[in-house]
C-alpha cells in the first residue's frame, strides 16, 4: 500500500498531487501577464490614493515603467531596492522590475543609515524606489551614481525590448536575512520559487479569483510580498492595499470592498480581537496567520467573537512559505500543520531541527558560498533553524529555534546586531538579547545586561543609544539586570538559562 504524500491533505478532491507542476508557467511575471489579458476591466488592486487599478492597467502600467526602468540604464541582474509604503504605484515598480529581469532588494523602511550601508555595500544596487527624505540623503552618500525614484517612477519614457523573458532558475528577489552572525545576507530566490511559493498557497487555501484580500502587511516583508501580493496576482483575485494597520481600518475596508480575506501576524489578531467590532470578521472566508506563533487563547478569542476559525502557517525568506494547516480539515491551534503542495520535510533525528526541500527553496545566500554550504545538508535539505515535532495526528508543531532568532510583531530581531550596538554605551558592560513570550508581539525584545559600574542603565537610556542606529522594533522593550551572563566552558552564553 502506498504511504499518502504529506502534502496531499492541500490538495481539492479529485486532484492528484502528482499530477500538478507548481512551475508549468515558468515566472510570476509570464503568468501576470496571461491573467491581465483576459477580462482587462476587472479591477485589482485598491489603494487610497488611487482608488481601483484594473488587470487591463497593471499590464499597461507595468510594461511602460519597465521601459523606463531599461531607459535608466538598468538591465537583467541588476539590483534594485524597494522601500516605500503599501501602494499600487509600489506594485507597479516592483512588477516592472521583475518583467525586466531586474532583482528586486525589498528592505524595511525603518532601517538606518548603517543598516542601509550594509544592505547598499552588499547587493550593489544600480537603482532605488523609495519614498522617504532620509533615504534619498542617505542614498545620495552611500552610492552617489546609484538611480534613486520615488514609486512613480519620475524617469524619461522609453521601450524595453522584451519582457517576461525568464527562466525558472534566474534570481528575482533578493532577501535580507540572517542566522545567529549579526550580519544579514541576501537570500536569492529565484523566478521559480516565487511561482512555486505562491501556486502553493493558492491550491491550498482554495484562493479563487472572486476573492479580494485586504493587505495590511509591508511590501517589504514575505507575507505581505510573496504571499499576500503575489498570490493575489497569480489567482488573478484582487487586493485592498494598506499602508498602515489599524482594526478599524481593516474591518472597514473588508465592509466597503466586499473582502473574503485577510492574511496577519500574531500582533494584528491581538488588536483585532480587542476591538468591539472584532465580529465583522465573520463576513471574511479565510483569515491566516503566521510570522510568529498564534497563541491557543487567541485563537478560541477570535472564534468565540467572530466565529473565525485562523489558519496558520509557517515560512521564512528562504523557503517563502512551507507548512500550513489544511484549509479543509481541522485547523489545529498550537501547530503549524503539513508540508504546502511540493514541499518535502523531515525533522533531523539528532536535534528535531526541520529540514525542508522543494521548488521552493532558495538558491542560496548572495556572494556566500560557505554560508550557502552551511545552509544545506548533503542531501540538499536546508536546514530551518527552527526545532519541531510532529503530533499524533502528523501536525508539525514549532518548539524553538536553534538558530537566536528574536521574531517581534512579525518582524525578525537578530540578537547579534542589537548586542553589538547595545555593548558601545557606557554603563554596559556586557549583554544577551532574548525574546519574551507576549500574546500582542510573539516576543519582546528583552536586553540582560552586566551594567560596568554602580551607575545602571535605563531601559530608556539604552534604546535613546540605538537611536538611528537600529530600527525602532529592534530596541529592547523590557531590560533585566544581572551580575553575569550565563556561559557554557567555551564561553558562549546560555540564553536558554536567562528566564
Amino acid at each position: 500500500m502506498t504511504t499518502p504524500r504529506a502534502d496531499a491533505v492541500h490538495f481539492p478532491a479529485g486532484v492528484e498531487p502528482g499530477d500538478v507542476d507548481l512551475l508549468e508557467e515558468v515566472s510570476l511575471p509570464a503568468a501576470w501577464a496571461k491573467r491581465w489579458a483576459v477580462e482587462p476591466s476587472k479591477p485589482t488592486l485598491w489603494d487610497a490614493s488611487g482608488g481601483w487599478a484594473t488587470r487591463g492597467d497593471l499590464g499597461r502600467r507595468t510594461k511602460a515603467a519597465a521601459g523606463r526602468l531599461y531607459g535608466a540604464g538598468l538591465r537583467k541582474g541588476d539590483r534594485v531596492i524597494l522601500s516605500a509604503a503599501a501602494s499600487v504605484d509600489l506594485v507597479v515598480a516592483h512588477v516592472a522590475a521583475l518583467r525586466l529581469g531586474l532583482i528586486v532588494v525589498p528592505v524595511n523602511g525603518a532601517y538606518q543609515k548603517a543598516e542601509l550601508a550594509h544592505i547598499v555595500s552588499d547587493a550593489e544596487p544600480r537603482a532605488a524606489v523609495v519614498d522617504k527624505p532620509e533615504w534619498v540623503r542617505w542614498l545620495a552618500e552611500l552610492a552617489p551614481e546609484m538611480t534613486v525614484v520615488s514609486p512613480r517612477l519620475n524617469l524619461d519614457d522609453a521601450t524595453a525590448p522584451s519582457l517576461d523573458q525568464l527562466g525558472s532558475g534566474d534570481p528575482a528577489l533578493l532577501g535580507y536575512t540572517s542566522g545567529t552572525t549579526g550580519v544579514p545576507k541576501g537570500a536569492v530566490l529565484t523566478h521559480g520559487n516565487l511561482l512555486a511559493g505562491a501556486e502553493s498557497v493558492r491550491i491550498a487555501w482554495r484562493w479563487e479569483p472572486e476573492d479580494r484580500l485586504v493587505l495590511a502587511l509591508p511590501l517589504f516583508h514575505m507575507h505581505g510580498l510573496g504571499v499576500g501580493l503575489h498570490g493575489t496576482l497569480l489567482t488573478g483575485a484582487s487586493a485592498v492595499l494598506l499602508n498602515e494597520f489599524t482594526p478599524d481600518a481593516v474591518l472597514d475596508a473588508a465592509n466597503t470592498h466586499d473582502a473574503t480575506q485577510f492574511f496577519g501576524v500574531p500582533t494584528m489578531y491581538t488588536r483585532l480581537a480587542q476591538s468591539p467590532k472584532v465580529g465583522e470578521l465573520s463576513r471574511l472566508r479565510l483569515c491566516v496567520a503566521g510570522s510568529a506563533p498564534l497563541s491557543a487563547d487567541l485563537h478560541r478569542r477570535l472564534e468565540d467573537a467572530a466565529g473565525v476559525r485562523v489558519l496558520e502557517r509557517y515560512g521564512m525568506t528562504e523557503t517563502i512559505m512551507l507548512v500550513s494547516n489544511p484549509h479543509d480539515a481541522e485547523r489545529r491551534a498550537g501547530t503549524v500543520g503539513f508540508p504546502l503542495p511540493g514541499v518535502e520535510l523531515r525533522l533531523d533525528p539528532d536535534n528535531g531541527e526541520v529540514l525542508v526541500r522543494g521548488p521552493n527553496v532558495f538558491a542560496g545566500y548572495w556572494r556566500r558560498p560557505e554560508a550557502t554550504e552551511e545552509a544545506f545538508d548533503d542531501e540538499g535539505w536546508f536546514r530551518t533553524g527552527d526545532l519541531g515535532e510532529f503530533d499524533e495526528a502528523g501536525y508539525l508543531r514549532l518548539r524553538g529555534r536553534a538558530k537566536e532568532l528574536v521574531i517581534s510583531g512579525g518582524l525578525n530581531v537578530y540578537p547579534r546586531e542589537v548586542e553589538d550596538a547595545i555593548r558601545t554605551h557606557s554603563d554596559v558592560d556586557d549583554v544577551a538579547i532574548t525574546g519574551t513570550p507576549d500574546e500582542e508581539w510573539g516576543e519582546l525584545v528583552t536586553a540582560w545586561v552586566v551594567p560596568t559600574t554602580e551607575k545602571k542603565p535605563t531601559l530608556e537610556s539604552l534604546r535613546s543609544h540605538l537611536d538611528g542606529v537600529c530600527a525602532d522594533f529592534k530596541h529592547p522593550r523590557l531590560l533585566h539586570l544581572v551580575d553575569e551572563l550565563p556561559r557554557n566552558a567555551l564561553g558562549k552564553v546560555q540564553k536558554h538559562l536567562l528566564s
